[in-house]
């Protein structure tokens, strides 16, 4: 049995969920889980149809992007995925969608903002979007530059990953994490639904106003406050 077995199965598990929870078409999607002990992490293989995944096609690849198992091509985007876990040592797993209405945000260049609790559950911020690449950065190892593309933002707008496990990124896509690949992908659940959400919202009213405070705090803290109550 590989050593890297449990991350190829948590990593296929993840993945198998996407088009589950409806969040990919075709092979648009990946998810990765992290092992820091070894110093490597499982991530889907590149253009592979969900139906056809085994466990067993999952790649292993440390953080410089060298394949240490697995014989198929890892995801395009395991260069951003090795930047991310490289860079903040929270990290346990990674999710990477173009589900629908958060690409529609992420195209538009706007934050999500917060407009009910469903939103302040989880985040009492707009869910931050990335500016657009710049050239320079296309020019260089692109899927490389996207992981700086998302830390650079949070950084600018002084929001910690680990407060907000999520993100759109200009022109692109969502990108989300977690403690491990599971909660990556939940937190992809996540974002789509507040993203359909807030669009649905400025239809029916244009100019509706921001969750106001005094809720945005009741409703996070009541799920991840120091006298939280929620759940069992």
């Amino acid at each position: 049995m590989s050593k890297y077995e449990h991350i190829k199965e948590a990593a296929y598990l993840a993945n198998m969920q996407l088009p589950k929870l409806d969040l990919v078409l075709f092979t648009f999607g990946n998810v990765s889980e992290v092992d820091r002990s070894q110093g490597v992490f499982a991530i889907k293989p590149s253009g592979v149809p969900y139906e056809n995944l085994s466990p067993n096609d999952m790649v292993v690849v440390d953080f410089e992007n060298n394949i240490v198992e697995g014989t198929l091509r890892p995801s395009s985007d395991t260069k951003t995925h090795a930047v991310l876990y490289k860079e903040c040592e929270g990290i346990g797993g990674i999710c990477h969608t173009h589900s629908t209405y958060a690409t529609a945000w992420a195209q538009s260049h706007r934050d999500i903002p917060i407009y009910g609790t469903t939103h302040a559950d989880y985040n009492i911020v707009d869910i931050p979007c990335a500016a657009p690449m710049s050239d320079e950065m296309i020019k260089g190892h692109y899927e490389h530059q996207t992981g700086y593309q998302i830390l650079n933002c949070l950084r600018e707008r002084g929001i910690n990953y680990k407060e907000l496990e999520m993100i759109l990124v200009g022109n692109h896509a969502p990108f989300t994490w977690g403690k491990n690949a599971d909660k990556a992908v939940h937190n992809s659940a996540v974002l789509e639904t507040i993203a359909k959400l807030a669009f649905l919202t400025e239809q029916i009213n244009p100019h509706v106003q921001r969750l106001k405070e005094s809720l945005q705090r009741k409703h996070h803290e009541r799920k991840h406050g120091p006298d939280s109550y929620y759940g069992q």
